[in-house]
């Protein structure tokens, strides 16, 4: 398994230098299906196609997630990091603002679902290209 690649891609989002797009291009190269970002325990797990899994430690800083879930505060943080108006350490700031305490990116099924601390969740689809 090549922990590199996905120390990388993590390394280079927490660091602000790498969009979601550049992120999932590496983790697809290495044959990553998906991976849950636990944000309340600031570790993130990759899981490939074989069965196979990572656990990373995210170097966050310390961030209270709200109690309350705001539909509009994610969808805020989301479409602010698809325009590349912030990169993921906003991005990390704005969802526990929104009450996110994790999120599972499934990059084979090309969706993103985010958890609340009481069940509610948002499923994100990502941006089809425009032609």
């Amino acid at each position: 398994m090549n922990t590199e690649a996905k120390h990388e891609a993590l390394q280079g989002s927490i660091n602000g230098k790498l969009t979601f797009p550049e992120v999932v291009g590496i983790l697809v190269k290495a044959g990553v299906e998906s991976y849950f970002a636990d944000l309340v325990r600031g570790t993130e797990t990759f899981y490939l196609g074989g069965g196979d899994t990572h656990v990373e430690t995210m170097a966050l800083p310390s961030m209270g997630v709200s109690e309350d879930f705001s539909h509009s505060g994610i969808v805020g943080a989301i479409r602010a990091a698809q325009a590349d108006q912030i990169r993921y350490p906003e991005f990390l700031k704005r969802a526990t603002a929104a009450g996110i305490v994790a999120y599972w990116a499934f990059l084979t099924g090309k969706k993103v679902i985010y958890f609340g601390r009481k069940g509610d969740f948002h499923v994100e689809e990502f941006p089809r290209p425009t032609s």
